[in-house]
């Protein structure tokens, strides 16, 4: 007989300069080793914390998403304790905003229905150095109606290999659904606010990278539907670098059926 446990869902927020990403790894440090770590100050037993999503190096999150189950023998505090207490045992660069329990089925990766990314450029001669770390420095003047013209081009249910960055080995399904793609913005600050099924390696990089190319002109907005009929990574832009890239939102149903042991939600199978 199994040891009883509970199973919580946690809400993650990280700014991500520091870290080699998400994952544990061999050399470097990824934000899911220090939270590990932390739990298990707390709960010993504690083995593996299961992500939405893993995010790659130097990338932040405000709403990563991820569950951790607690033997039942260990877990002596109230619910609403369980963030501050695994926080008094993290950097400050990474937070637990919030800890609830959840149905022992559920699965913070294969029950996310989508995800929401944002992306930050500083579009001015002079770069904000209060926010240096968090968005992409863009000294020339973006032409946005262009921008905007070419991200609606990229809305809907395409393949998205041109868009992704090239792995060491052969990716099987490369579409994705892309719901929204909008620029908006506040003085000389551009966000992106992407949101989709899923994403492919540096895709929305690679999304942000081809729109700030459209608006200096490099790429013409009706090019966007040849470079997906292309499938080819080298008709695209460039990759933008990874510091202005925010994990903003999972999303999930409002009830989650359980998915057979041998079963991924389609879309989310990659390192973003």
């Amino acid at each position: 007989m199994g040891v009883e446990t509970l199973k919580f869902k946690l809400i993650i927020a990280y700014d991500g300069t520091r870290y080699q990403g998400w994952q544990i790894q061999k050399t470097g440090i990824g934000i899911q080793q220090k939270l590990e770590e932390a739990l298990r100050c707390l709960f010993p037993s504690v083995q593996r914390v299961h992500s939405a999503s893993r995010t790659d190096t130097g990338v932040h999150a405000l709403g990563m998403v991820a569950h951790v189950e607690i033997p039942r023998a260990e877990f002596r505090m109230p619910v609403a304790k369980l963030p501050l207490a695994i926080n008094a045992h993290l950097p400050e660069d990474i937070r637990v905003m919030s800890a609830k329990r959840c149905k022992p089925e559920f699965h913070a990766r294969f029950h996310a229905t989508g995800k929401q990314y944002r992306y930050f450029v500083w579009n001015h001669p002079a770069m904000n150095p209060l926010i240096r770390h968090l968005a992409w420095h863009v000294p020339r003047p973006l032409n946005l109606q262009a921008m905007r013209e070419a991200a609606r081009m990229f809305i809907g249910r395409h393949d998205f290999r041109s868009l992704a960055a090239n792995r060491n080995y052969k990716i099987e399904n490369t579409i994705r659904t892309i719901r929204r793609l909008q620029i908006c913005r506040n003085g000389p600050q551009l966000t992106f606010i992407i949101e989709g099924d899923g994403f492919l390696y540096k895709m929305c990089r690679g999304l942000v990278g081809t729109l700030v190319q459209v608006g200096l002109g490099k790429i013409a907005p009706a090019d966007v539907q040849k470079i997906l009929d292309g499938r080819d990574r080298r008709l695209a832009g460039m990759t933008a670098p990874a510091n202005g890239l925010v994990l903003w939102k999972v999303f999930y149903q409002k009830t989650s059926k359980q998915l057979p042991a041998n079963q991924t939600a389609g879309g989310v199978d990659e390192l973003e």
